[in-house]
């Protein structure tokens, strides 16, 4: 077939896949298999999903944002936060003042006594395992299991305009010398079979909060490969990014890099679609 057109139909089509969670995999398989040519099939993919994250970011309420156009501080529930760098595409955002030194070394004590090997998300089941690409150690709190978390959860969802019940509880992660998390997305790929167990729980995941408890002395970095990006890991700051569809075109691909000389702590709170139970 030749002089192929992506109409309106078409694109309405992608967005239904995308919506009831097919993978961009299964949708370019789909539409090959219907007669359109690979590269038709991939400009229309591309030309769909970048229009969605556009507009996701540009405040549809489809994911969280910062409203910060213009100026270097914002009221966030209790206290105001600098903000310190912002870019559009992909959405991330830097905080300046987020935490102070003592809820920092707060969060820090409270963990301690819990921490254990980090693990990462199975697809292919919905659990979870330890993993070579994370060699960090960490913990999770409940969702306002105590007065400080709590607080920074409301802070967030002030900050972010994102309901706090939408929000998983906060995880705590340090990283000895050496130690790293090797490049990956935060949102879960609904093409692997184990992602539909995870998704009940409160949908996709839609925006990563990294707040940094401690200045490493060298390395560990927030590294962003695909928007050519490194967060340098300073106490009291965060890091926060968007990703509008569970795909690589939100350029959310990010790692921590590996600690060099002293260690770091870090404090994430991953944003849910819906009420996260």
């Amino acid at each position: 077939m030749t002089g192929q057109l992506i109409t309106p139909d078409l694109r309405r089509w992608i967005i239904e896949q995308a919506e009831a969670g097919h993978g961009a995999d299964a949708v370019l398989a789909a539409m090959m298999a219907s007669g359109w040519e690979e590269g038709v099939a991939l400009s229309a993919l591309e030309e769909v999903m970048v229009e969605r994250v556009s507009q996701a970011q540009a405040g549809t309420g489809r994911v969280p944002d910062v409203a910060a156009e213009g100026v270097s501080e914002v009221w966030a529930h209790d206290k105001s936060v600098k903000i310190l760098v912002q870019m559009r595409n992909p959405r991330v955002v830097v905080f300046g003042d987020f935490l102070s030194l003592q809820e920092c070394q707060e969060l820090i004590d409270l963990a301690k006594p819990r921490m254990t090997r980090s693990q990462t998300v199975v697809n292919a089941t919905g659990g979870s395992e330890v993993n070579e690409a994370r060699t960090s150690q960490g913990m999770f709190f409940g969702w306002g299991e105590n007065e400080l978390c709590a607080r920074i959860e409301a802070r967030i969802a002030a900050l972010v305009n994102w309901p706090v019940e939408n929000g998983e509880g906060i995880q705590i992660l340090r990283y000895a010398p050496g130690a790293e998390y090797k490049p990956h997305f935060d949102y879960f790929d609904p093409s692997q079979p184990g992602s539909a167990a995870i998704l009940k729980r409160g949908g996709q995941r839609v925006g990563t909060v990294v707040m940094y408890l401690n200045t490493p002395e060298v390395g560990g970095a927030t590294t962003f490969p695909d928007a050519g990006i490194d967060v340098h890991a300073v106490a009291g700051q965060a890091v926060f990014f968007a990703y509008g569809l569970p795909h690589p075109s939100t350029k959310t691909l990010h790692g921590g890099a590996p600690v060099k000389e002293g260690e770091k702590w870090v404090a994430t709170k991953w944003l849910r679609e819906r009420a996260f139970e």
